[in-house]
């Protein structure tokens, strides 16, 4: 960061929805999952900003630009008897990276979780991102290659809603 620059972390607004909703899009590119992104600016709002909100975020602004964005939520560890954080994702902007934003932004979810008396502060990562992989060892993350994301989505959720069995 050059000494002009001025970055800072704050809770999303609704007015910053379609920039998230952007960097999600950006996201999905980068992870070679854009296939899968259904999701809209409505339903992006309605998650963060309707009447019964399922999700929180925080943005970060260089120079009053929002560059980068943290989707979270709590989740309960049953080890624990304690609530945790869970980061469902973390997006700088290609133009924005190696300035230390994602630190920061992660710092930011680590003393919401601390002030929140989380018990825990977790996220996934894909196995094949190694930089990223290298940047959360370097934070003090422990990534668990012992445990496996298990997914129930669209139709095998309907049919498992249903009772039926394969």
């Amino acid at each position: 960061m050059t000494s002009s620059t001025v970055f800072a972390v704050r809770p999303a607004q609704p007015s910053d929805v379609a920039h998230i909703h952007a960097m999600i899009v950006e996201l999905a590119v980068f992870e070679k999952l854009e296939h899968l992104v259904v999701a809209t600016e409505a339903q992006l709002h309605d998650g963060l900003f309707g009447q019964r909100p399922s999700c929180e975020a925080i943005v970060g602004e260089e120079n009053g630009e929002v560059v980068t964005f943290a989707l979270f939520f709590h989740n309960f560890s049953t080890f624990l008897t304690r609530k945790g954080l869970y980061l469902e994702d973390l997006y700088v902007k290609q133009a924005h990276r190696g300035k230390g934003f994602g630190r920061q932004m992660l710092a930011r979810l680590a003393q919401i979780a601390v002030e929140r008396d989380c018990g825990r502060f977790e996220w996934s990562v894909l196995d094949w991102n190694e930089p990223a992989i290298q940047f959360y060892k370097g934070v003090g993350a422990d990534v668990m290659p012992e445990w496996r994301i298990c997914r129930v989505a669209g139709d095998a959720l309907t049919q498992l809603a249903g009772g039926a069995r394969t």
